[in-house]
């Protein structure tokens, strides 16, 4: 056996478990809009739910969480918990609706509890209730995986989730879902790289017409998805 593969190997894993949808923090309750898409007819084909995946991809992962999950990795990776609060303090004031803010504050209690299950020591180092993208940071900040690694995992773990949200919403067959997942496997490296460029001041979390359809779901007749 080559040592010198193990900490690759072990990374590796380590990214694939945690992009897993069979993680248990609830991600597949929630839509994020595209249910509300669907309802509005704005992704009610294979090709508009696909359009709609891709510009959320850009518009809010690549501007708001991968980058909060990349600043995150850097600060808990040198103990600063200075840091952590404010980019923790940052995802709560951003969050446009009551159902965003309820999805972050569910999955990253969800992801905590998890954590003391199976590394009840990087649990301990929450210093306060954490947000999924800040809670997601510390689950795999004690991997060898660079920040770009994490960020590429996540995005696929994200959408892996809204693929299945797709498929059952829209609703679409399964290829017509893994169809739209190469559209998007093939946007990530840019989105991540765009992420990665932002300076500590250029996140922004800025997508009215997601926040509104957000809106309008909390009050929708007929759901599926917690938001």
């Amino acid at each position: 056996m080559n040592m010198a593969t193990i900490p690759t190997d072990a990374a590796l894993l380590q990214l694939m478990w945690m992009a897993s949808p069979a993680l248990p923090i609830g991600a597949f309750s929630y839509s994020e809009g595209m249910e509300s898409a669907v309802d509005a007819g704005l992704a009610c084909t294979e090709a508009s739910a696909g359009d709609w995946l891709v510009d959320q991809l850009h518009m809010t992962l690549a501007r708001a969480e991968l980058p909060v999950i990349a600043q995150s990795l850097i600060a808990w990776r040198a103990a600063d918990v200075g840091r952590i609060a404010e980019l923790n303090d940052w995802v709560l004031r951003t969050r446009e609706t009551s159902e965003m803010l309820q999805q972050s504050e569910q999955m990253g209690r969800s992801m905590v509890e998890w954590l003391k299950s199976v590394h009840p020591e990087l649990a301990a180092l929450a210093p306060q209730p954490l947000t999924y993208p800040v809670a997601w940071a510390l689950a795999i900040s004690a991997s060898t995986a660079t920040v770009r690694e994490a960020l590429l995992a996540c995005a696929f773990g994200w959408a892996e989730n809204m693929i299945q949200a797709a498929v059952k919403s829209v609703p679409l067959g399964q290829s017509a879902g893994q169809r739209i997942l190469a559209r998007l496997a093939a946007e990530m490296p840019a989105a991540v790289d765009h992420a990665l460029a932002l300076g500590v001041d250029e996140r922004q979390a800025f997508a009215p017409m997601l926040a509104i359809l957000s809106a309008r779901h909390e009050t929708q007749y007929s759901r599926l998805f917690r938001s």
